[in-house]
């Protein structure tokens, strides 16, 4: 009785609501992988303390919403469709549909039969996990393309500010050596600016578009080259993860394969369909991550399954061996962010050591050819 009254004053939230408020609320809620996370400990939370999921939602409903005043807070409003779908029969993985991402809600699914605060915090493990390796991965892009554009402006502004000034004294000198490369480099600059500063957009573009879609033997080369090796490890690490929350739920191998191909990118999806073709025939999760010969997620991590995969703990050890990657991948990243960085901070004092190389043997030329 007393989940019916929470039930309906759950309904009677969502009916107060507009479509426009539900819609933003929607945005808010996928988008925000931080409040989403908290939310989800907190429901699990309440779980564990024995709370049925109806009684849980209502709880946090009645907090995000600060006691029923503010009904219109997107969190509050999430709650409450989630609170009402569950009203109408649906399982939550089903309720939480358009809110959260479909990883999420197929994690989510196990616990709709099984233990749904276990898929919870198996959720949370993996998403957390995942987000431990995005902020190196950003870093490892974002500045060496800083100080790549910081390369273009600065032999921009030499070629527009310096160098025209030093030819109009000295229009007849014959440049050599670095001068005349820094007055060439200067004049192409000039004439092609607008190549020049939109390499590496079009470049980042480019790479950007092949990460989720570029599949066969030759990405396979290019996935030790990073930027596509760092996705390798990206991809790798958060599929892994993903897997081995649920096998350790009871899903077996081959059918947590499948569930994860469903919202995979296609480079995902033909490793994917690679190893399902030697599982199908009989290979334990080593052994077909090995005979597909893409070396995915990792050459070291395959013979690790390959072990493992023999064992009678095998969803245990599977989960101890997900964990230890993802902390091990964090510190491969980062120290690979650091050689890209270092790369980078290194070509730049290279090109404005060239630059201004260049600029004193052009005006030791200009000098010599004054007869000074």
């Amino acid at each position: 009785m007393a989940e019916n009254r929470k039930s309906t004053s759950l309904d009677r939230a969502m009916k107060r609501l507009g479509t426009i408020e539900v819609y933003y609320a929607k945005i808010i809620c996928r988008t925000s992988n931080k409040t989403r996370l908290k939310l989800y400990r907190k429901l699990a939370s309440l779980l564990r303390n024995r709370f049925s999921l109806m009684n849980a939602l209502d709880l946090l409903h009645n907090s995000a919403s600060n006691r029923g005043k503010n009904p219109g807070e997107p969190l509050a409003i999430a709650i409450a469709s989630w609170g009402k779908a569950l009203q109408n029969g649906l399982p939550f993985s089903e309720a939480l549909k358009g809110w959260a991402p479909d990883r999420e809600r197929l994690m989510l699914s196990v616990g709709d039969v099984s233990d749904m605060e276990s898929a919870l915090m198996n959720l949370i493990r993996v998403s957390e996990g995942s987000t431990k390796m995005i902020r190196p991965i950003v870093g490892a892009i974002t500045y060496p393309s800083f100080l790549f554009m910081m390369s273009v402006l600065i032999i921009y502004a030499i070629g527009v500010y310096m160098v025209p000034p030093m030819l109009e004294a000295a229009p007849n000198v014959i440049w050599r050596g670095t001068a005349a490369t820094l007055v060439d480099m200067s004049a192409w600059i000039r004439d092609n600016w607008l190549l020049a500063f939109s390499v590496l957009p079009v470049v980042g573009i480019i790479i950007y578009l092949t990460l989720g879609i570029w599949t066969g033997r030759l990405r396979a080369l290019f996935d030790s080259i990073p930027p596509w090796s760092l996705y390798k490890i990206f991809t790798g690490i958060s599929w892994l993860l993903a897997l081995s929350a649920l096998v350790k739920s009871g899903t077996p191998v081959s059918t947590a394969m499948r569930a994860l191909r469903r919202d995979s990118t296609h480079y995902l999806q033909e490793r994917i369909d690679k190893t399902l073709l030697f599982i199908n025939n009989g290979d334990n999760l080593g052994k077909a991550l090995s005979k597909t010969g893409l070396e995915f997620p990792d050459k070291e991590i395959i013979s690790d399954l390959e072990i493992y995969s023999e064992l009678d703990n095998f969803e245990e050890a599977l989960e101890n061996l997900a964990n230890e990657w993802l902390d091990e991948s964090v510190y491969l990243i980062e120290n690979k962010a650091a050689i890209l960085n270092m790369v980078a901070i290194l070509t730049v004092a290279g090109i404005i050591a060239w630059a201004v190389f260049g600029v004193f043997e052009m005006q030791d030329q200009i000098t010599s050819s004054m007869g000074i």
